[in-house]
């Protein structure tokens, strides 16, 4: 059993919002591990690894997962079951893989409970931009390739690829890009990477159920990344690396346990 006497306490009637990490349990951060062990509600989320809940095991659990194109909890219920159960008295943890604040709905859930008056703390985890990353054997940046990288999503909240993105700005602005859950909309994706000023040999890596034992990694290339994922058989959740530092899979990938 870790000592954690030195972490700060999970009072009764507040809600801690922690990033439960890429899927490994071991890149859970200790205060998520101790507010595993002292909560008495969670509620987690679709991509929390089982062996994770695990360790909260005298909490009641309570799922309210998110997946694209299938049936979700509505995110004004899951705030509202939030509240009502700090009102009773619950220390809630609020449990989202990766981290609550990268592609996730942390601040709205912040938001909603500053509005309801209840006490919170957020609990950051490793996302998987840079988790899934390294057990890729790929680094985010390296010095003789990058010294900048862009996160984005690959889809909005109604399902389609973001419209907000400066795909121009994008692709000549930064070498490494790591796109989030974008694998329904790759063919779009590439196609504006490449319309956009991207070299079709440029190094992709295709990265699915980054850190557990299901993760499986596809090297290869803008042009081709897209019949390669169809040939795969590779699911979500995914992550789309593009950039230089792809080449390093070759080298560092076999290093992962």
């Amino acid at each position: 059993m870790i000592d954690t006497d030195f972490l700060p306490p999970f009072q009764p009637g507040t809600v801690w919002l922690a990033g439960a990490g890429p899927g490994d349990p071991g890149l859970l951060t200790l205060l998520a591990y101790h507010g595993l062990r002292h909560a008495d509600v969670v509620v987690y989320d679709a991509l929390v690894d089982e062996r994770i809940l695990a360790m909260a095991s005298t909490a009641i659990h309570e799922y309210a997962g998110k997946r694209g194109g299938q049936p979700s909890a509505d995110q004004t219920d899951i705030s509202q079951r939030l509240v009502a159960l700090a009102r009773e008295g619950k220390r809630v943890l609020r449990l989202k893989g990766g981290d609550p604040f990268v592609f996730g709905r942390g601040a709205q859930e912040c938001e909603f409970l500053l509005k309801e008056g209840i006490a919170f703390r957020i609990v950051p985890g490793i996302t998987s931009g840079i988790g899934g990353l390294a057990y890729a054997g790929i680094p985010l940046t390296s010095r003789d390739t990058n010294t900048a990288v862009s996160f984005l999503t690959g889809h909005t909240a109604g399902g389609d690829i973001p419209d907000d993105v400066d795909w121009d700005s994008l692709s000549k602005g930064s070498p490494v890009l790591v796109i989030y859950m974008g694998s329904r909309h790759l063919v779009r994706i590439r196609d504006r990477l490449i319309a956009a000023g991207r070299r079709q040999d440029e190094p992709v890596a295709l990265i699915s159920h980054a850190t557990t034992p299901r993760q499986r990694v596809v090297t290869t290339t803008l042009a081709r990344c897209v019949d390669d994922l169809a040939a795969s058989g590779l699911g979500p959740p995914m992550l789309i690396v593009v950039g230089p530092t792809v080449a390093y899979a070759g080298k560092l990938g076999g290093c992962r346990p």
